[in-house]
């Protein structure tokens, strides 16, 4: 397992009976947590967190405020800013344990010596995207959602980085793929976060285990003949890392050579000195 250990501004504190207390900058957020089975005493500081995301029967949730003193603030992940927003679906806008590879792409891209051009889909609230326009790279970040687009725009902002060549572009990913294959771009390097299941714009089901495959083989095709890496990430338990491993290795890895890896990717826990699974990876890399 990779783990985002890096952090100052973020840390889960504990985790027990499925749920996880983490420290987002001055604040502390009680939120479920699937993967949390087991048991084991929970300490006085659950008791003082600032909010707690409850669950309703029916789906969906709602926040318990505590002593959270606003709906929004900024934590930082070295040069990089972010907004942390608490959302109707206990997500806070970030996913913390994405840093190990952003941390991987921001090495990558320095040590490529050349201009490097990154599309990111499922963009989300840009930290991928922040993190590769950091290191020098013109990225294209797409997202269906045009609230998110607009949030990783501002994340932009805190960080320094709007005046960096990122286009940003709201759209159904497969669509603008296709799109940019006609065009007969190209880039140096994709990554993709997709969700688990979502409904396009025009009411299309998307379920990742049956449609990934057919994106990934797609998005092969943009790259570049010089390309340096093809990242693809996931939630979903049902999508092993191997698997994803191997789908690289069939389509992207064809032809190219290059190296192959997948790892669950993960959090350090205070509390016990165990580490959270939070997802998978697999990466396609040139040697």
């Amino acid at each position: 397992m990779r783990i985002a250990k890096n952090w100052k501004d973020f840390e889960v504190l504990d985790a027990s009976s499925g749920e996880k207390l983490e420290r987002w900058g001055k604040y502390t957020l009680i939120r479920p947590d699937p993967q949390v089975i087991w048991s084991t005493p929970k300490s006085s500081a659950w008791d003082k967190a600032d909010a707690r995301y409850l669950r309703s029967s029916s789906g969906g949730g709602r926040w318990e405020q505590r002593s959270l003193p606003g709906t929004r603030w900024q934590i930082g992940y070295g040069e990089l800013r972010f907004r942390i927003q608490p959302t109707n679906f206990k997500h806070t806008g970030l996913f913390p344990e994405q840093a190990v590879n952003w941390d991987w792409l921001d090495g990558r891209i320095r040590s490529a010596g050349r201009p490097v051009r990154v599309l990111n889909l499922f963009a989300y609230t840009g930290g991928a995207t922040l993190a590769c326009a950091a290191a020098g790279a013109e990225v294209c970040h797409v997202d269906a959602s045009k609230g998110m687009v607009g949030w990783a725009r501002e994340n932009a902002a805190l960080s320094g980085l709007k005046d960096k060549p990122v286009r940003w572009i709201v759209d159904d990913c497969k669509k603008f793929a296709e799109r940019e294959l006609r065009r007969g771009n190209r880039y140096d390097g994709i990554l993709m976060d997709p969700p688990s299941y979502g409904r396009g714009p025009g009411g299309e089901v998307w379920k990742l285990e049956t449609a990934v495959y057919d994106l990934v083989a797609l998005c092969a095709g943009l790259l570049s003949e010089d390309s340096l890496f093809f990242l693809l990430n996931s939630y979903t338990t049902g999508l092993s890392a191997s698997v994803m491993e191997y789908m690289l290795g069939v389509t992207v890895g064809k032809n190219r050579g290059g190296t192959l890896r997948s790892d669950e990717i993960g959090l350090p826990v205070k509390g016990s000195g165990l580490n959270l699974p939070c997802g998978s990876t697999a990466i396609w890399a040139r040697e």
